[in-house]
């Protein structure tokens, strides 16, 4: 959807978009235009849900092997920040910094004697789930790349954290020089103390037009300033639903080809998704529990004779017992 496109079908765009219960942004590069943004916001305020998974600063990991080992991060302006205010979010243009990291896979010597080895990569966290809400219950650690915090910003709307950085991280800011030379570099722990940063929100309540105040960038049919109960899911990393490839074919999402790890990021999504079409079925099945209850060790102790009797004794007896009444019985019958 381009600026061009939703300004000379902007009415046809939208009543397209009506058709969809559900809109995916997922990792945009350019800048949004007001006009796409207005017949976003009208797709929202009119009870359309949305899952977004935005990049707030321009940095990939080809752009290290590319760039020699290094590369400049900087932030990435794509004309969101009013409409994420309008639900009280802001996505902080720096990088988490994380102990708790998962890793990344470099080749290490030259020529035949070259190994690829897993080495500690700190913008790479690990997310470990704190199972207290149906989307991010039951999952392993969510894999992010290259994420950035999320402010929660004070108005009428409900904001739940589903993921958050771990204790020991801090937020680097940007514009910055990335190095795989900072793999040789140990962490210095002490800095590690602005922790617990949101990198994955959702927002419920009844959801306004931010441009209710404003001058229209459109004339669209059937606009709305208020609408009904409405609900978000805001991901600040594009990586997370991202899939690495195999002789050409995607691997399924969450796996590392390189590290043959598996990660919870097709589980939280497929919550996310099923939470936010009000699929609850399809989560209390997925989020389901089977507890299996232990035995007593000191009863069956106590118990064993008896049970042993039972099991084992009891079928032989009666299986004689059986095969005497049988052969009573026939000579019985034949016998006359």
């Amino acid at each position: 959807m381009s600026w061009y496109s939703v300004a000379f079908r902007k009415q046809e765009i939208l009543d397209q978009l009506r058709h969809f219960d559900l809109v995916l942004i997922a990792k945009p590069s350019e800048v949004f235009g007001e006009g796409e943004k207005y017949v976003l916001d009208q797709y929202m305020v009119q009870g359309g849900k949305t899952l977004w998974l935005v990049d707030r600063v321009a940095m990939e990991m080809d752009s290290l092997y590319a760039g020699g080992g290094s590369a400049l991060a900087l932030p990435r302006d794509l004309n969101l920040a009013d409409l994420f205010f309008n639900y009280g979010l802001r996505i902080n243009p720096f990088l988490v910094n994380d102990l708790y990291f998962t890793q990344i896979v470099l080749a290490t010597g030259q020529g035949s004697d070259s190994q690829y080895d897993p080495l500690p990569w700190l913008y790479n966290p690990m997310v470990f789930s704190k199972n207290d809400h149906p989307i991010n219950a039951n999952i392993e650690a969510v894999r992010f790349q290259f994420t950035s915090p999320i402010e929660l910003l004070g108005n009428d709307l409900q904001k739940t954290v589903l993921l958050s950085s771990s204790p020991l991280s801090k937020p680097d800011g940007t514009p910055r020089e990335i190095n795989l030379e900072m793999i040789n570099v140990p962490p210095d722990r002490e800095h590690y103390d602005k922790g617990n940063m949101p990198l994955a929100v959702l927002v419920e309540g009844r959801f306004s037009s931010m441009y209710r105040n404003r001058v229209k960038p459109l004339k669209l049919q059937n606009t709305r300033d208020e609408g009904p109960a409405n609900k978000l899911v805001l991901i600040a990393d594009g990586d997370v639903i991202k899939n690495q490839v195999s002789g050409g074919r995607p691997l399924e999402l969450g796996y590392d080809k390189w590290t043959n790890a598996h990660y919870g990021n097709k589980e939280f999504l497929l919550n996310a998704t099923n939470y936010l079409l009000d699929d609850t079925g399809l989560l209390d099945i997925r989020n389901k529990r089977i507890s299996i209850p232990l035995l007593d060790v000191e009863k069956i102790a106590e118990q064993k004779g008896k049970w042993r009797v039972l099991t084992i004794g009891l079928p032989v007896v009666l299986a004689l017992l059986f095969g005497w009444g049988f052969n009573a019985y026939r000579k019985r019958r034949f016998a006359r």
